[in-house]
């Protein structure tokens, strides 16, 4: 018999594992996939990130006149990109081997199912089964492409992230479907490294999760560079002749797209299909796990963490939700004092490695404004400061809101250089309620990017001051 048991070793399930293990209870892993180490890890942000710094790359190589620098002809060779990717992969892979692998949990390869709350079964991957008894779980199993019935694409046949990830061959054309996170990310990629790219929006901007303006922006920035970008679509059907066709309407006008690949990226959904949760009581809402603050789902002692859940799915929050899960089942075990622990999305952190980067922290203004909040915003563009104009990065703007009754600031927002980078100044502002005018009086340092969020604070806090 368990303590706790955790179904899948991505970065929700080790560091939920991690911390149970260090609160004493006993604890193992279930993870049936073919390679250890998570999404985020072989799938996901880490490969992403490896072959965008290669495109942020090829695009300084090719704006190298603007700086009084002359070069050759730039040549992109994918399969160096690629295997670089593959390498820095590994390296991060093999390290969470050795930390599942370490025999402070134990780690049970195979495919779990529930027979109940208390009990699941699991198919080993060396052969046979074996049935697993435990006092409390946690259902960590991360998120897969979901596939839209669109008319014609299963037979066109479509790349995923999946696909883009491990090209070292690249067509010379794509179509891509979707203008979240990872649409603009693979867009951006594969245009900076010569592929003629059409983005596919279903909603009226790109990066719907963030307030227009950034949308707006990054649109515009493609759009100079050569891409095609088209919002507001509904798209009809996917043929093939000779290359692939995406069929849709917009503005109330049939259209078509034409390109040789298309990558799919209109979101992810949670892999739960073979868990059988309602033989352990958890309900499912949407293809979503239910989960309240502490993590804990319908059924008592049954958690969830990551992409299972939500309610954004970002590595740091399943992160945080694991540890926050592990807390309260060892509270709920008697094996820790204390009080339970909550999720608190007060500082919901979100980051776009496109070209401009995207960043926010915290609700959107009109959140605020429905509960009641007497808001203020206010914003500042790269083009007018001083140092992204040295660097000869003028997209793109910093956007605060704060409240002008208490000057307290209640979220921010980047498009430009370095964003997500540039953001973590505001989550620490947020975390410890640093007010406009205490923000604008701290001391940045001259040139830097990080300055520029002195100008929106500043007009905040005159206006506060003025109200008040």
């Amino acid at each position: 018999m368990y303590d706790f048991v955790v179904v899948g070793g991505g970065s929700a399930g080790y560091a939920a594992a991690r911390t149970a293990a260090g609160l004493g209870l006993k604890t193992a892993v279930i993870d049936g996939a073919p390679e250890l180490g998570g999404l985020c890890i072989l799938r996901g942000c880490m490969p992403s990130k490896a072959v965008i710094e290669s495109a942020n790359r090829a695009l300084s190589l090719r704006r190298a006149a603007e700086f009084g620098l002359r070069y050759g002809a730039i040549e992109v060779h994918p399969k160096e990109i690629i295997a670089r990717k593959r390498l820095l992969v590994e390296d991060f892979a093999s390290y969470r081997r050795g930390q599942l692998e370490n025999g402070k949990f134990e780690l049970i390869r195979g495919t779990a199912r529930y027979l109940g709350p208390n009990e699941l079964d699991v198919a080993l991957r060396e052969g046979g089964s074996r049935v697993i008894a435990t006092r409390t779980s946690l259902i960590a199993t991360g998120s897969q492409v979901s596939f839209p019935a669109i008319p014609g694409l299963a037979e066109a046949g479509c790349w995923t992230s999946d696909e883009a990830l491990e090209a070292d061959v690249l067509p010379g054309s794509i179509i891509v479907l979707g203008g979240g996170a990872i649409a603009v990310e693979m867009a951006h990629y594969l245009a900076a490294l010569g592929v003629e790219v059409t983005l596919l929006q279903r909603s009226a901007t790109l990066l719907s999760m963030a307030d227009p303006e950034a949308g707006e922006a990054v649109r515009e920035a493609f759009e100079k560079r050569g891409l095609r970008v088209e919002c507001g679509t509904a798209i009809q059907a996917v043929e093939v002749a000779g290359r692939k066709r995406v069929r849709y309407r917009k503005d109330g006008v049939d259209c078509v797209a034409e390109a040789e690949e298309i990558l799919l990226a209109l979101g992810r959904k949670p892999a739960i299909g073979g868990l059988d949760l309602a033989a352990a009581g958890v309900d499912v809402a949407g293809g979503m796990v239910r989960a309240t603050a502490n993590q804990e789902t319908s059924s008592p002692g049954i958690y969830a963490a990551g992409d299972v859940c939500g309610p954004f799915e970002v590595v740091h929050l399943a992160v945080e939700q694991g540890e926050v899960a592990a807390w309260n089942a060892a509270l709920r075990l008697g094996k820790v004092k204390g009080a339970e622990r909550l999720m608190d999305y007060r500082l919901q952190l979100f980051g776009v490695f496109c070209e401009p980067q995207v960043a926010m922290v915290g609700e959107r203004a009109t959140v605020w404004q429905d509960m009641g909040r007497n808001v203020g915003i206010a914003s500042y563009p790269f083009s007018d400061h001083g140092k992204s104009m040295v660097q000869g990065e003028t997209e793109g703007f910093v956007q605060l809101c704060a409240d002008l009754d208490t000057g307290e600031i209640l979220s921010g927002l980047v498009v430009g250089p370095e964003a997500v980078e540039l953001i973590h100044e505001i989550v620490v502002a947020m975390r410890f309620g640093c007010t406009a005018g205490q923000l604008a009086r701290l001391p940045h340092y001259h040139p830097s990017l990080a300055e520029i969020w002195t100008y929106p604070a500043e007009e905040l806090a005159e206006r506060i001051e003025d109200k008040n």
